[in-house]
């Protein structure tokens, strides 16, 4: 055991892990030239063609060391905001971390909540200023962030780079020396964790996990503490790269390895349950470990309604290799069956209706999305709904208050961009909390503010302001009070339930006035006259008005008496009438992710 050594790297956004894995994957021999390319980890075309990471990925490598051969399990993981849940997993398999910071950038926001998760387990952190080759690099500038926000040497620091493999080996020699090896106990009864799990067709489930105590062995049966269900170890092994598994007979204390025991099911293997022995179970499971908080909420329903049960069987798939994804049926009026799915983050939402459409090929309508409130009644007050749907929402004569989740926001960016950046928060509802000078020209913000402020656009416009330079971090503190209202769209005076939003009162007649005339534009006209109006309770707010295709029908009435010409215009208007009246008005998808981008 002394000689493994389990690490993880985190960074933010673009710093240039995958880059920084790749090279680690060569000098190691992991994965030969001719396989080589780049993001060797990223195995999902969508990974590749944004340059980020989706899902954290393990893996051995195999690294001599001053004569002794050592085995170095990495776990890569993201670095976009919504996906802090991926690496919270990543983090607690691991004793050390590699904190890598591009120095060309500095610290940003998603470096220090990451940092401090690492902390917080305990982890042995290496700092390494990555992209080093760059003619824009600041390695003192960037260092000193480093040291204050560490507290480590100077030569402590590793410089490197990605693409040129600058530094590569210090970095390996770092991680033999600097992190701890794993500690536990080989006679002990078996206590692994399971910190993440993929779905292959051909196998079923394949949950990669971390060994605290005892040795697994290939045969054994094997029971997941938390569901209580028993299985059979069918296969255990090590991960590598091409092949991906590589079979052992049994895997001991310290070591991260797979397990594949013919499971179909999604909901059997919950990521953070503890594997021991059937007949040799442990007294506790491994703690550290907390269920995933939806952030987001919206509908995902299929185009065609015949799909729902292909959507449902997509969705499950899709769960077993993102756990964080939740989802439940629900029925809306206007769109018929579908579901209601929670996320972590509009990048999140993103990834999945994407994913869907191109593993799946299921095209779906996704609905405004909003978050859940909390709403409580006049007659018992003590007794809290939650509402996911504004349609699921209370009669408001009957209601005492409702309240909204806040979260912490942390938004790090350049001095020159302060003012923007606060305009911005500020009318999203947000309070400024703090204001940090990090260093001259380098300032951290502080905010509380609604979630629901920013699942919309905020994350867009935050860019658009700074220019790309402000990073952005984000966690929930509690629910508030706040005086919200449901506001409705009617389209020919139907409600569209898909479109209604709860929305604070202040904000409802703005955002009332861009949405009607938003959906003007990308509603196609109709034989009849189409009134586009949003409504609080049976209050109109705002109003367009679709106008109808007309067919010129007095062009043959060239001449003659005006009455013939009237009486086949009041004729049609008859017809108008009747057609407005049994019309049925189809929105189509860009209307529904129109409300996403009202500021554009």
């Amino acid at each position: 055991m002394k000689n493994i050594r389990n690490f993880c790297i985190i960074a933010h956004i673009d710093h240039g892990k995958s880059t920084l894995a790749d090279r680690l994957l060569q000098t190691t021999g992991t994965i030969s030239d001719r396989e080589m390319q780049n993001q060797a980890l990223d195995d999902m075309d969508l990974e590749r063609e944004r340059g980020i990471t989706i899902k954290s990925h393990a893996i051995q490598m195999n690294y001599k060391h001053e004569g002794q051969d050592y085995i170095l399990n990495l776990i890569d993981t993201p670095g976009h905001v919504d996906f802090s849940y991926e690496v919270s997993r990543s983090i607690a398999a691991c004793e050390g971390a590699l904190l890598i910071v591009d120095a060309s950038q500095g610290i940003e926001a998603q470096t220090i909540s990451n940092l401090y998760l690492a902390i917080e387990h305990d982890l042995e952190i290496i700092p390494i200023l990555n992209k080093m080759d760059l003619p824009g690099a600041m390695p003192e500038e960037v260092s000193d962030q480093i040291i204050e926000l560490l507290g480590c040497k100077m030569e402590d620091i590793i410089q490197a780079s990605g693409k040129t493999g600058l530094g590569v080996d210090k970095i390996l020699d770092a991680i033999i020396n600097r992190v701890p090896a794993p500690k536990g106990d080989e006679s002990a009864p078996l206590q692994a964790m399971i910190f993440d799990s993929v779905f292959n067709p051909f196998r079923g489930i394949i949950a990669y996990f971390r060994v605290r105590n005892g040795v697994l062995k290939k045969g054994d049966k094997i029971k997941f503490f938390n569901t209580g269900r028993d299985y059979n170890a069918d296969e255990i092994g090590v991960l590598k790269i091409n092949p991906s598994l590589h079979p052992r007979n049994e895997i001991k204390a310290g070591d991260v390895g797979y397990i594949i025991s013919g499971i179909k099911q999604a909901n059997e293997v919950k990521v953070g349950d503890t594997i021991t022995l059937f007949d040799n179970p442990c007294q506790e499971s491994i703690k550290g470990f907390e269920d995933v908080k939806p952030m987001v909420f919206a509908g995902i329903y299929p185009v065609d309604t015949e799909d729902y049960e292909e959507l449902r069987y997509s969705m499950e798939k899709l769960q077993l290799n993102d756990s964080s994804l939740v989802f439940e049926p629900e029925s809306s009026a206007a769109l018929g069956f579908g579901f209601r799915c929670g996320f972590l983050g509009m990048l999140h939402m993103e990834i999945i209706q994407e994913r869907l459409e191109r593993e799946f090929n299921m095209t779906v309508i996704t609905t405004v999305p909003n978050v859940s409130y909390y709403a409580y009644m006049k007659k018992d007050v003590d007794v809290r709904l939650i509402v996911n749907n504004p349609s699921e929402l209370p009669d408001p004569s009957g209601m005492d208050r409702i309240e909204e989740p806040y979260i912490k926001a942390q938004v790090i960016t350049k001095s020159e961009y302060v003012g923007a950046i606060m305009t911005l928060c500020i009318e999203k509802r947000g309070e400024l909390r703090n204001q940090v000078y990090l260093t001259q020209d380098r300032v951290e913000l502080t905010f509380e503010m609604p979630l629901a402020e920013i699942v919309f656009d905020f994350y867009d416009r935050l860019k658009s302001v700074s220019r790309g330079y402000a990073s952005f971090d984000y966690h929930p503190v509690g629910y508030k009070e706040s005086d919200l209202v449901k506001m409705d769209l009617l389209l020919n005076a139907e409600q569209v339930d898909a479109l209604s939003a709860l929305v604070h009162r202040s904000n409802a007649f703005n955002l009332g006035k861009k949405l009607c005339l938003k959906l003007k534009e990308l509603i196609p006209r109709q034989q009849f006259e189409i009134p586009v109006q949003a409504a609080i309770g049976a209050k109109i707010i705002a109003r367009e008005t679709i106008k109808a295709l007309r067919k010129d029908v007095t062009a043959k009435c060239y001449g003659g008496d005006i009455s013939r010409k009237r009486k086949l215009l009041e004729k049609q208007k008859e017809g108008k009438k009747r057609m407005r009246q049994v019309g049925r008005v189809e929105i189509p998808q860009d209307a529904f992710m129109a409300i996403l981008k009202l500021n554009d």
